[in-house]
């Protein structure tokens, strides 16, 4: 009886271990958002259709913004499911500081925007299609 309660608590001990490590390996692999997404944004104004480029390191973000308001670069985090990135524009000369914050879903995320003090709307994404490698 002994020796039967050994090999159960060894192998108790393994699954905790091993749930322990991967668990968290698949959970920073399903909110990988590093590439080019799609966006369309709804606001009171009309519908608008940016891009944004991420690059992911562990739970920060880095990239580009590219809309009707020009380029810019951003930063951000992705916490489990939860992204938010902001950066700033300057249409007219004043800076405008534009943040988003949802949620992703494998290719997809949505949310909200906010446009610094003059209004929000919401948000929807799907990544691109990764390009293929050029043959040379």
């Amino acid at each position: 009886m002994g020796r039967a309660f050994k090999f159960l608590a060894i192998f108790a001990a393994s699954l905790v271990t091993l749930f322990v490590m991967v668990v968290p390996a698949v959970s920073a692999y399903a909110t990988n958002v590093t590439g080019e997404w799609n966006l369309t944004v709804e606001t009171p104004n009309g519908t608008g259709t940016p891009t944004v480029t991420f690059k992911q390191d562990g739970e920060t973000l880095t990239g580009t913004y590219k809309g009707r308001f020009g380029e810019a670069p951003l930063k951000g985090t992705v916490k489990g499911d939860e992204i938010k990135f902001t950066f700033t524009i300057s249409p007219q000369g004043q800076d405008l500081q534009i943040d988003y914050t949802g949620t992703v879903e494998g290719d997809t995320m949505k949310g909200k925007v906010k446009f610094g003090e003059l209004g929000d709307g919401t948000f929807s994404g799907k990544k691109a299609a990764a390009k293929p490698a050029s043959d040379k």
